[in-house]
């Protein structure tokens, strides 16, 4: 595993303490409540910090996201749905191809996080677009109306749906994908946090429909069927991650006995989350240099 050493993000004169990327993690994944959350950032205001400059560092602001427009003329967006017996029946996602792509091409299957298909994974779709391959992004939560506009919804929304239902929704988009008239059949998935589990899932669940797989801080597939991972896997995981890491030893012992390609990259002194670019705990240098990493991996395994 190799280490990379970006600088912190800030966003003010002084450094958020570290503690409060720790709370909010826990709040992200429903360890603690927003009550709790929101309580524990207070005690920092004896510090000096502003509860506001604490808010805006670590809720997303999607707006100062966004890297490709919607509208770039080398990108063609819209919505599709597609069967999922297995799952909710029918299944939704934002499907992006890039204009100049002649026939067919690589796909890429880009998988959100525990709140649902937000702007910022549709900016990653758009990205991958751009970069010539043709992205789907689903929604997990379009069976219950969609992402709803905020993120605090959003988790909720997810945490109230059956998990093996979602994940039948993301086995249904990724074969729609491979079988896409546009796809060239060779299908790579990314996914961060929730959607780097599912990665993983993917990897063990349909292992030889995906050819590679890119999870960016992400959990294992569950033990009953890690042994079942055959593709090429690129992990990303951030140092300050403690939760995440924690499960990394021992897959990365399964990946290893079974001769699963895999290269792993651990970003020193950044948080989860640190790709994502609407919250004080992206990292530019870090994101940057990981999806170079993200492209070059899938230009090499996909073709």
């Amino acid at each position: 595993m190799s280490t990379h050493a970006p600088a912190r993000t800030t966003t003010t004169d002084r450094p958020i303490p570290q503690e409060a990327f720790d709370w909010y993690d826990e709040y992200a994944h429903g360890l603690i409540d927003r009550r709790t959350f929101m309580n524990r950032l207070m005690t920092l205001t004896a510090a000096g910090f502003a509860l506001s400059t604490l808010t805006a560092a670590l809720m997303p602001n999607y707006a100062e996201a966004e890297q490709v427009s919607f509208n770039d003329p080398d990108i063609l967006a819209s919505y599709v749905t597609y069967p999922s017996p297995q799952g909710y029946g029918e299944a939704r996602g934002y499907l992006v191809v890039p204009t100049g792509l002649a026939d067919t091409g690589p796909v890429v299957l880009v998988v959100h996080e525990n709140r649902g298909l937000n702007p910022y994974i549709e900016d990653v779709a758009r990205r991958l677009a751009k970069s010539g391959f043709v992205a789907l992004a689903p929604d997990a939560l379009y069976p219950v109306g969609g992402y709803p506009g905020n993120d605090d919804e959003g988790r909720a929304l997810q945490s109230s749906l059956d998990a093996a239902k979602m994940e039948a929704d993301f086995i249904a988009g990724a074969r729609f994908l491979k079988q896409h008239e546009r796809s060239s059949g060779k299908l790579g998935a990314v996914g961060f946090c929730y959607g780097g589990y599912v990665v993983n899932m993917l990897a063990a669940a349909i292992p030889d429909e995906l050819n590679a797989g890119v999870p960016f801080y992400g959990t294992p597939a569950a033990a009953a069927i890690r042994d079942q991972v055959k593709s090429p896997l690129l992990l990303q995981f951030a140092a300050l991650d403690d939760r995440v890491n924690a499960t990394w030893p021992d897959y990365e012992s399964t990946l290893k006995k079974n001769r699963v390609p895999y290269t792993a990259h651990i970003y020193a002194n950044t948080n989860h989350g640190f790709h994502n670019d609407s919250t004080g705990r992206y990292d530019e240098e870090a994101a940057e240099l990981a999806w170079e990493r993200t492209l070059a991996f899938f230009n090499r395994h996909l073709g």
